[in-house]
This record gives C-alpha cells, sequence and structure tokens, in this order.
C-alpha cells in the first residue's frame, strides 16, 4: 500500500513539473529532430523510467522466485507429497 502512495505523490509532482513547464523544444536523438511540448517530453521520459524500472523489478522477482523453486525441489519441498 505504501508504495502506490509514494507512486501517486511522484506521479502528482511529475504531472505538476509538466504543466508549469509546457513551452515547446526543440528535441535531438540521433538522426531525428522535433518539437515537441516539455510536458510531453517530461511525461514520457518519467513514463519510460517507469517502465523499465518494473520490468527489471518483474524479471528480478521472477529470477528469484525460480530459484527458490528449485532450491526447495532440491530438499524434497516442493510441495508434493513424499512418502
Amino acid at each position: 500500500m505504501g508504495i502506490i502512495i509514494v507512486a501517486c505523490i511522484i506521479i502528482l509532482c511529475v504531472a505538476m513539473f509538466s504543466v508549469q513547464n509546457a513551452a515547446p523544444v526543440a528535441i535531438s536523438f540521433l538522426f531525428w529532430r522535433f518539437d515537441a511540448s516539455l510536458a510531453i517530453v517530461i511525461f514520457l521520459s518519467a513514463l519510460a523510467g517507469a517502465v523499465i524500472t518494473f520490468t527489471i523489478m518483474f524479471w528480478l522477482r521472477v529470477r528469484r522466485q525460480a530459484k527458490k523453486k528449485q532450491a526447495n525441489k532440491g530438499n524434497g519441498r516442493d510441495g508434493s507429497a513424499t512418502p
């Protein structure tokens, strides 16, 4: 529950910052160059960071659970009934 509250506070801060800094800016990346609102750039950057963070955390959790399951299976504690 605490993580949800922290995430909401961060989202609110990013939204307030974006709205207050809505001037158009020139974006250059490799061979591309385009103009966009700074609010959109800030929002998309924060969104990309959140997606990357959640993807890495999900991947680490899956690896940890697989390792734990493998360790339990090797110890004979895989949840199946053994006589």
